[in-house]
């Protein structure tokens, strides 16, 4: 077919008429926020970028990324309108609703900002150094890394396109020992990216064997990486007991909830102590209230057992002021280890502008207090040797438990609360944990209040998962591993070097490809 001949660009057929396309990007972002089905994310990105392939402008770029953000990140977030209802904190039922659509509104809005940060630089690259199809891929595929690896070191960050993947495309997770979880979202934004090539391009083939290629290179480095046996010792093995005590915070952090989590979390240590456990694990905050080992019956109980205890509770921090750590305590008859919660969740545990918003704001701390977060140069001690430690939301951030494994953890602990968030918020919250797994070569256990929990293998595999919101204890068995992966050794390397790629490229300046 002749160039002649070949249909108009996207944005030219649609002229004054954007409605159609907004419409088909929204309809785009809803279908790469369709969570568990992985297959969708390397299609759903196409429309996108065939705006910024077709040089759209920056604000067409920036409202097209926008509305594709809002329909990825709103689809994968609803869980959170869960917050309602909050009037056991003492918020009125409208003032609960808004909160729940603000704090909806808000985080959504957040997650839009990667998409719309990467097509506002893609369109200001264009625009003052004019890109062939070729380098508009390559440098596009290494913007979106550096954004999302900007966005992973903020307050706010759930949603990488990795999290789309996991955990039913194990063959693709295993790209993240490489380089971490951006390992996986390159593969993904580069293919959609040669796809919307195909489609924009007068020779469709070129790009859609492209495509394939990449898609199948990437899925087939995975599958090598996952084929890799285990070979793990018997005498590395860990007996580990799990409780989930499945008290919901609004009758947890009551006096009566006090007695019942002390009563629950202690029997049920017993109970595993009893089955063989080696270790007992339980969630964020089993206890909601302050660690006192003067008169915690946890303590006396390990002393007359021998068997280690990690229990999750609020601990004093060191300075003099009245504010608490969110802590995983490892509490052993040699002594006692520590881990601080490291990323809090803005209005849930910290107050953001507390000084200036006051009082009205901290109703909604479930503790009534600003918890203050750990610093990263933790270690968790163990009588099996070092654990990699996270306590609920830092289960998104890989770079956690990256630095953990590369200081000498052997395996990974998870402590999270997840109420009162539905099994959808659950189950993504195990996923993170399954490319934590994944990323670092280790056995992961995951203890949760309400759901899930679960023992995870470094390949990804779930050897247990408990039934949500109900009471559960369990013992499984884990391994300590002393391999370090690319990723663990070297951290994110595939961004930097990406980057440095992408300056070379524009400094030679190339012609645009035909």
């Amino acid at each position: 077919m002749a160039i002649s001949s070949m249909p108009k660009p996207l944005t030219a057929q649609l002229g004054n008429r954007p409605t159609p396309l907004y419409f088909g990007l929204f309809i785009a972002g809803v279908l790469m926020g369709l969570w568990p089905l992985w297959p969708l994310a390397w299609v759903a990105l196409v429309l996108l970028w065939c705006v910024i392939h077709q040089e759209a402008g920056l604000q067409r770029s920036a409202v097209s990324a926008l509305i594709w953000g809002v329909g990825y990140q709103g689809t994968m977030l609803t869980w959170i309108l869960h917050l309602h209802p909050m009037m056991w904190l003492g918020i009125p039922w409208l003032g609960s609703i808004a909160i729940a659509l603000f704090a909806y509104t808000f985080v959504t809005l957040w997650g839009a900002g990667i998409a719309v940060a990467w097509a506002v630089a893609m369109a200001a690259l264009q625009k003052f150094s004019p890109l062939g199809p070729v380098a508009r891929v390559l440098i596009g595929t290494v913007l979106w890394c550096a954004v999302e690896a900007i966005w992973s070191i903020s307050p706010l960050y759930w949603t990488s396109l990795a999290m789309t993947q996991s955990p039913g495309n194990l063959a693709i997770l295993h790209l993240a020992r490489l380089s971490g979880h951006l390992t996986i979202t390159a593969a993904i934004v580069a293919v959609n990216g040669l796809l919307a090539a195909a489609l924009t391009r007068p020779r469709a083939r070129p790009w859609l064997g492209a495509a394939v290629g990449i898609f199948a290179i990437a899925h087939l480095t995975g599958w090598g990486l996952y084929q890799q046996p285990l070979q793990d010792a018997s005498a590395q093995a860990i007996k580990i007991g799990i409780i989930q005590g499945n008290i919901p915070s609004r009758e947890k952090l009551t006096f009566a909830g006090i007695r019942r989590a002390d009563d629950r979390y202690l029997s049920g240590y017993r109970q595993l102590v009893a089955a063989g456990a080696d270790a007992v694990l339980t969630p964020e905050a089993a206890i909601p209230k302050q660690w006192n080992p003067n008169t915690s019956l946890f303590k006396t109980a390990v002393e007359q057992t021998g068997i280690p205890l990690w229990l999750g509770t609020f601990t004093k921090t060191n300075d003099r002021s009245n504010h608490l750590h969110q802590s995983l305590l490892a509490i052993a008859p040699t002594g006692i280890s520590q881990y601080n919660k490291i990323k809090l969740v803005p209005l849930g545990e910290y107050i953001p502008l507390e000084a200036v918003l006051g009082e009205f704001i901290s109703k909604l701390s479930s503790i009534g207090s600003s918890l203050l977060p750990g610093s990263l140069n933790q270690r968790f001690d163990t009588p099996f040797g070092q654990a990699a430690v996270g306590i609920c939301y830092d289960s998104a951030y890989g770079w956690i438990f990256r630095h953990q494994v590369a200081q000498g953890g052997e395996f990974i602990l998870t402590a999270s609360n997840n109420d009162p968030y539905p099994p959808r918020m659950m189950a993504q919250h195990h996923g993170q944990d399954v490319i934590q797994a994944i990323a670092t070569d280790r056995w992961a256990a995951r203890s949760t209040n309400t759901g899930l929990s679960s023992v995870v293998d470094p390949h990804g595999h779930t050897q247990w998962k408990s039934i949500p919101q109900t009471f559960a204890t369990q013992i499984e068995t884990i391994y300590r591993r002393q391999t370090q992966t690319p990723y663990v050794r070297w951290g994110n390397w595939l961004v930097p070097l990406g980057l440095v790629i992408s300056l070379g490229w524009l400094s030679l300046r190339p012609r645009p490809d035909p």
